[in-house]
């Protein structure tokens, strides 16, 4: 498993082959190379590297644009959900729970992370996008995570006085925050993660009692 930056010149063709095959609008294709980029490279890299320049640097304005955009999306979406998944069950007890905040209908950050995951043997529940704060609190019960890590893509969903709240009202469990939309500061006993290697860290770590 690879843990080094993607040298220049390997970078500057994964950005061809993937635009390429985005505005050709096959999914497919994207998902094959972010799957044959992944094994070779390692899912923070190529996370890091390739697909957020990638994703961010899609304007969206015309029809053309969006149709590219959406078609890069979902060849990275399914590309990360297909690498290296295994049948059985995701999370056992003492995992590590994924999902979009309310109302957040972004979460691909957390497929990458997700990947990461089962790139070095960690298994996660992902409950995707737009978890209502009652269906978060009810999985919690349910599976009985670690690690919590919840995900907004813009300042409309992150509101990280509701985080605050929920960390503190599970005191064992370790909550993170992860995406762009979490721009207000975060109190204890929630912290934010910035980028996929440090979010693979912290679901990695040891868990610690407060």
């Amino acid at each position: 498993m690879l843990t080094d930056p993607m040298p220049a010149d390997a970078v500057q063709t994964a950005h061809k082959r993937v635009s390429l095959a985005a505005e050709d609008l096959d999914g497919n294709r994207v998902a094959a190379i972010v799957v044959e980029l992944a094994g070779g490279w390692g899912v923070p890299a190529l996370w890091e590297q390739v697909c957020r320049p990638l994703l961010s640097g899609l304007a969206g304005h015309t029809a053309t644009e969006i149709a590219v955009e959406h078609a890069l999306s979902e060849g990275i979406r399914v590309g990360l959900d297909v690498f290296r998944r295994e049948p059985g069950r995701s999370l056992p007890t003492g995992g590590v729970l994924l999902a979009g905040v309310e109302q957040e209908s972004h979460c691909l950050g957390l497929h990458a992370l997700a990947a990461a995951l089962r790139e070095r043997g960690r298994g996660s529940l992902h409950l995707g996008p737009a978890l209502p704060w009652a269906a978060l609190t009810s999985a919690v019960y349910r599976a009985r995570p670690h690690t919590v890590v919840l995900w907004s893509q813009t300042p409309v969903t992150g509101h990280a006085y509701r985080l605050v709240r929920f960390a503190r009202d599970f005191p064992l469990l370790r909550v993170y925050a992860a995406g762009p939309g979490w721009i207000e500061p975060l109190s204890a006993p929630a912290r934010h993660l910035d980028t996929l290697p440090a979010a693979v860290a912290a679901c990695q770590a040891d868990p610690t009692p407060r």
